[in-house]
C-alpha cells in the first residue's frame, strides 16, 4: 500500500505566499497584515537602517558621556546603541540565512523529482520485466 502510494506521489515545492497565507489567512485583512510585515522587516532589516539607527544612537551618545555616570553609559550602549543597531544586522543576517536556506530547498526540490522521475521509470521497467518473465514462466510450463 505504501508503495503504491509512493508511486502516485508528486514532488511540489511550498512557496513563501503559502507560508503567508498559513501565518495570516487568506482573507483581506490577512493579506494586508502579511504586507504589511513584509514591508517593514525588508524596510529595518537591511544595512541602511542599520547605518541610520547608528546615527540616531551617536546623537544622544555626548550627553551620555557628559553625565560621567558609568550606569547611563552602560545603559546607553546596551539600550540605545546595541539594540537599536543590532536589531536591522541580525534581521539581514537572517534574511542571507533564509536565503540560503531557500536555494537549497529549491536545489534539493528539482533533485528529488529528478529522483522521483527515475525511480517511476525504473518501477515502470521492472513491472514490464515482471510481466515479460511471468509469461515466460507461463510458456515453460
Amino acid at each position: 500500500m505504501q508503495i503504491d502510494e509512493a508511486k502516485l506521489h508528486h514532488p511540489r515545492i511550498v512557496p513563501s505566499s503559502l507560508a503567508h497565507e498559513m501565518v495570516h489567512g487568506t482573507n483581506a485583512l490577512g493579506r494586508a497584515n502579511a504586507s504589511l510585515a513584509v514591508r517593514i522587516t525588508t524596510a529595518v532589516g537591511s544595512m541602511w537602517a542599520a547605518y541610520v539607527f547608528a546615527a540616531i544612537a551617536l546623537i544622544s551618545l555626548p550627553a551620555a558621556l557628559r553625565s560621567g555616570d558609568l550606569i547611563i553609559i552602560v545603559s546607553w550602549i546596551a539600550q540605545t546603541f546595541l539594540q537599536l543597531v543590532l536589531l536591522p544586522i541580525i534581521i539581514v543576517g537572517q534574511n542571507v540565512q533564509a536565503a540560503t536556506t531557500e536555494t537549497r530547498a529549491e536545489a534539493d526540490h528539482e533533485t528529488l523529482e529528478a529522483i522521483h522521475t527515475l525511480t517511476v521509470e525504473v518501477h515502470s521497467i521492472n513491472e514490464a520485466q515482471t510481466e515479460i518473465l511471468e509469461r515466460l514462466d507461463a510458456r515453460a510450463q
